[in-house]
């Protein structure tokens, strides 16, 4: 099956194809948040992409190890702009004698394309067997955090066996690591479906604080360290049911879950510290799979109550949610796999892609649709375990898994925030003027405020680079602001006048000519 390299999706966001390479599937992707031209992708079980003009082409790499690669991607940029690649090992088939995933390893390259080189591997610790590792990085050391699932015998349904979640960091860039620690002080089963513990996904706070949440037999539980990985609370915290389990049905879908991804905002915006969990569940029946959100102001100690991430009418499914924080802007993105379009019906499989953001620290969600057409999976091919979106200074890029019958493929969007209009219906009398426009020396912009609201306005370049910020919630009463906005230092080209208006987002285009 032929497809096109690049596509522009009915919702304004053009789609580029990554790879149908090695039969790709479960992704993950980085960007370089010192040069946002700049990411790096990948897939199970050994395929490594990059691209140096903000994810416009792709160039395609096969990962090698000497300890063997089995899949699970993680990748993560450090605060030099170098790239990590985090995989799973199966070194049965470097001859050597212990048991595929025995151990986690990092691979590195100094810039995007620059070729990926063994760097070292953490949680070797024979017989047991460890998977689905993350790794975050702490912005101010540059230190990696890595949790994940160790297994005493993986896949195993013999009472003996268990598994448990655990942490390891590197102060120098994954070239070693500290001896892993036992972080749940609830163990779950091996056998990998609802009754084991998985999906933690590490994040880090403004002042060096780790957060990680999973899923197992206690639902959604949580754990913190706030001395950079040297103690955690004594025993986890539950945080949320998961009705139904991490582990559930999706038909055409090999098989699926709702594991948990843990963010937290680190951005100089309102919602700096607060920390959210997004994950998936069927809590409204197996026909009706949701994506959810909760958060926590107060280093985890409580949590909202769940928030649905996806605004469609009820009895449809979405699935395999990934999240990401911009932590420039401090917006919230998720990507999800998503069957509103389509009749609710358990022989229905027809998949969209969807991405949503919450600009108001994820109490409302705008929803929009990125892929420029649906496929229809194959249940006997397998089709991963996760999406993934990474964002820096709007600049967002999601990455996902087509599968259209046999053929499966990678593709991400370049999401153009100008369409993205507002969060929530329009509010009546809400506007935004601007004039002259193109213009040369400077731009009056008129806003209109029906209502007293904080207000935040800001000039960005078409790539979603900030220029100037004008007003940074400021507080204002209703009527009109006339704001003045110098021009004539700019290099000619298009730019976007964006506004915050309490829970309403307006944005307009700005021609800058000489």
């Amino acid at each position: 099956m032929l497809l096109p390299t690049a596509v522009r999706a009915q919702s304004g966001h053009p789609n580029v194809l990554v790879s149908t390479r090695s039969s790709p599937e479960e992704t993950a992707i980085a960007i370089n948040p010192k040069n946002t031209q700049e990411l790096v992708a990948g897939a199970n079980i050994s395929n490594q992409y990059f691209s140096t003009d903000g994810g416009q082409t792709w160039t395609w790499r096969p990962l090698t190890s000497p300890h063997g690669v089995w899949g699970d991607p993680c990748v993560v940029a450090d605060t030099t702009g170098a790239f990590y690649f985090f995989h799973l090992s199966n070194p049965g088939n470097s001859g050597l004698s212990f048991p595929f995933i025995d151990r986690m390893q990092v691979q590195r390259a100094a810039t995007a394309a620059a070729p990926f080189s063994f760097r070292g591997y953490f949680g070797l610790n024979p017989p047991k067997q460890q998977d689905k590792e993350w790794v975050a990085v702490n912005r101010k050391t540059n230190a990696f955090y890595a949790t994940w699932t160790e297994f005493d015998t993986y896949g195993s349904v013999a009472p003996t066996d268990s598994s448990r979640i655990v942490f390891s960091k590197s102060l120098n860039q994954g070239l070693t690591w500290t001896t892993p620690r036992r972080i749940s002080k609830v163990s779950g089963d091996a056998a990998d479906e609802d009754n084991t513990v998985e999906g933690a996904v590490p994040a880090v706070g403004p002042n060096g604080e780790i957060y990680t949440a999973w899923a197992g037999p206690l639902g959604l539980t949580f754990n913190r360290s706030l001395d950079e990985g040297q103690t955690w609370l004594p025993r986890e915290k539950v945080i949320s049911t998961v009705p139904g389990g991490w582990d559930f049905g999706i038909a055409g879908i090999s098989r699926a879950n709702g594991l948990p991804i843990t963010a937290c905002d680190v951005s100089r915006g309102p919602h700096r510290g607060t920390i959210y969990v997004n994950w998936s569940d069927q809590r409204n029946g197996p026909s009706d799979t949701d994506v959810w959100l909760i958060s926590s102001t107060d280093g985890g100690q409580s949590w909202s109550a769940p928030r649905r991430v996806n605004n469609d009418p009820a009895g449809h499914q979405q699935f395999f949610t990934w999240m990401t924080i911009d932590q420039a802007t401090g917006y919230l993105w998720f990507v999800f796999y998503d069957r509103r379009s389509y009749p609710a019906s358990a022989n229905e499989t027809r998949t969209d892609v969807y991405g949503a953001r919450s600009t108001d620290g994820g109490r409302t969600f705008q929803n929009f649709r990125l892929s420029q057409a649906p496929f229809t999976p194959n249940p006997n091919v397998f089709f991963g375990d996760y999406t993934n979106i990474t964002a820096h200074n709007n600049v967002v890029r999601p990455i996902w898994t087509r599968l259209d019958n046999t053929q499966l493929s990678v593709w991400t969007a370049l999401i153009d925030v100008t369409v993205l209009a507002s969060k929530k219906s329009a509010l009546p009398g809400l506007s935004l003027q601007v004039y002259p426009n193109p213009a040369r020396e400077a731009v009056q912009a008129a806003l209109q405020l029906p209502v007293a609201a904080p207000v935040t306005v800001r000039l960005r370049s078409a790539d979603g680079r900030l220029v100037r910020t004008l007003l940074d919630h400021a507080p204002l009463p209703t009527g009109q602001r006339q704001l003045v906005i110098p021009v004539a230092e700019l290099a000619a080209g298009v730019y976007v006048l964006e506004a915050e208006v309490g829970d309403y987002s307006l944005h307009r285009k700005v021609m800058v000519v000489h």
